[in-house]
């Protein structure tokens, strides 16, 4: 007990570190997170103040542009959720939204440690396992934010446990899967997917059970049976009636809301789209037609290339590249073990699944998001490589002392993967806080009234930080960024050279201006100092400021546009 509250207190700490040099929602999920629990909190039910996406309203531009908006037509609810009860008590504030993911993201160290136990592993493979989640690599920073990370690695983790041990003879535990699979859908939309699972478990218990070689229970000294234990209907009745049951109330609203119980994937924006960009689009069409219309070349490179993407960014990330081989090696050692055979047909689906259906989603944010479930296996597994590995060595050179050696190569993985995590932390947070102290150098130079609308590339940002609705700036020609203007009656344009779309680029540059757009009310230089008049004033290498704000006039008594403005 005196090690899980040891490793719970130090992950703790550990979050409280790595969120200080950055404590509010940094882009725009966690931004997303925190408007729809505070208006939750609020009594306003399921809705944003501003538009983050146009999936959020259907995929094209409404007829009517109207603020607030119904949450949470893309995104998963249940990171807003658990917000709430801090909110109430703590109020709207940033310690509120972060509190319950730091208490998350600190359970996965100890979690770990027992996921280990209980798969029979020592104890000297156990810790630096569990220290390894005290500090998760280069991912130990999106830990502290208010979004899923936390919250759906614990749920997957819990998933992929009750798996493990309903093969192992605890058939309660394939039923009680059906609510962790749930919990996990609600925090993301693609945790679904960890009921691959059980669906192969008990497909294949039924096949078993179809040849007439029904598989014998474990005994209770057995640590790893030679087959999996046998499961039958009843479980998985259980399973999937404590799914729907979990599930229901959400799908209920989303029905009743949107008419479907997945809107951003009835819209074309992210089931249909070829390139990212088009996700952002309110004006480019969506649909099976054109997704296959490419052709097969380009269809297959995209997947190709998601594939590698999730490759890349969970090699690099959480396993730092250096743990990938081991982790592998782990797994080939572990290959015929209950305990970790749910993880590595969940790792298979997920890595198949995703690079098939949402390939240019996944460099993007969902490999690092959904990817989170694999890392405390991975990182049990790794020890185990590790092990597995020197052990060989051992055997060929019996000048080494394979318990000796085993504990140092652990003890520099955990040391190894601390020093990425706060390196990882300086650097992430630091341009987190880059983008933050350009809009904030931005809306001092030209204050704006919370009440008046503003067009931004991250709306979400501007809301939080100054209280103002508004909608994101779309990926289309500037006839149809006007169109978006005026319908949700836009008073003012930000623009920003690191998350600028395409058409607004010579705006900015000072060599377009709109008769609708106003010249700079104020730009932020490459020095970060501020200024009225051109846009091209302090330009930085790539010919653009930083950023520069404009009035948008779309009234005939609107003056602020003028020539001479």
């Amino acid at each position: 007990m005196k090690t899980l509250v040891g490793l719970f207190l130090g992950a703790l700490a550990a979050r409280v570190l790595t969120a200080l040099p950055f404590p509010d929602p940094a882009y725009p999920d966690s931004t997303y997170y925190v408007a729809v629990a505070r208006e939750l909190a609020a009594g306003h039910g399921f809705q944003v103040p501003y538009v983050w996406q146009f999936v959020d309203v259907g995929g094209h531009l409404p007829t009517v542009g109207t603020l607030p908006i119904p949450s949470n037509a893309h995104w998963a609810p249940l990171a807003s959720i658990v917000q709430v009860p801090f909110i109430w008590l703590l109020g709207p504030t940033w310690l509120a939204s972060s509190l319950p993911f730091w208490i998350l993201g600190a359970l996965a160290a100890p979690l770990t440690y027992l996921l280990a136990l209980d798969a029979g592993l020592p104890r000297r493979l156990a810790l630096p396992a569990a220290l390894l989640m005290v500090l998760p690599a280069a991912a130990a920073p999106f830990f502290s934010q208010p979004d899923n990370f936390a919250l759906y690695l614990v749920l997957g983790v819990a998933a992929l446990w009750l798996c493990a041990r309903a093969l192992r003879g605890q058939r309660w535990a394939f039923a009680a899967g059906g609510i962790a699979v749930g919990l996990a859908t609600l925090a993301r939309t693609d945790g679904v997917l960890l009921a691959a699972p059980f669906l192969v478990a008990f497909v294949a218990d039924r096949w078993r059970a179809w040849r007439g070689r029904s598989a014998p229970q474990p005994s209770a000294t057995a640590e790893r049976p030679a087959r999996w234990a046998s499961i039958g209907w009843a479980p998985a009745l259980g399973f999937a009636a404590l799914f729907l049951i979990v599930m229901a109330p959400w799908w209920a609203r989303q029905l009743a809301v949107f008419g479907s119980i997945s809107p951003s994937s009835v819209s074309g924006r992210i089931l249909w789209i070829r390139t990212y960009e088009q996700q952002f689009s309110v004006g480019d069409v969506t649909t099976p037609a054109t997704f296959f219309a490419q052709g097969w070349w380009p269809l297959l490179s995209s997947r190709i290339s998601g594939f590698l993407s999730a490759v890349v960014v969970l090699s690099v990330t959480p396993l730092l590249i250096f743990l990938v081989p081991l982790t592998l090696v782990g797994a080939w050692v572990r290959r015929r073990d209950p305990a970790f055979q749910p993880w590595m047909i969940y790792a298979t689906t997920f890595f198949v699944a995703t690079s098939l259906v949402f390939a240019v989603h996944l460099a993007n944010g969902l490999a690092l998001h959904s990817g989170m479930a694999l890392v405390p296996y991975a990182y049990l597994l790794a020890m185990v490589g590790i092990e597995a590995s020197v052990g060989w060595v051992a055997a060929r050179r019996p000048s080494w002392d394979a318990r000796r050696a085993t504990r140092n190569f652990t003890a520099l993985a955990v040391a190894v993967a601390w020093l990425f995590a706060l390196a990882g932390t300086w650097k992430v947070t630091a341009g987190w806080q880059s983008d933050v102290d350009t809009r904030n150098a931005l809306m001092d130079a030209h204050p704006i009234a919370a009440a008046e609308r503003l067009m931004s590339a991250d709306p979400g940002s501007y809301w939080y930080h100054w209280g103002m609705e508004g909608v994101v700036t779309p990926n289309d020609p500037l006839p149809v960024v006007e169109e978006t203007l005026r319908r949700y009656d836009i008073r003012w344009l930000a623009l920003e050279a690191d998350h600028i779309q395409p058409a607004l680029t010579p705006i900015l540059q000072g060599t377009e201006r709109p008769s609708w757009l106003s010249a700079p009310v104020a730009v932020v230089r490459e020095d970060a100092t501020t200024a009225r008049g051109s846009a091209t004033a302090g330009a930085g290498p790539t010919g653009l400021p930083r950023a520069a704000l404009y009035a948008v006039c779309l009234t005939p008594g609107d003056t602020r546009c003028a020539p001479s403005s």
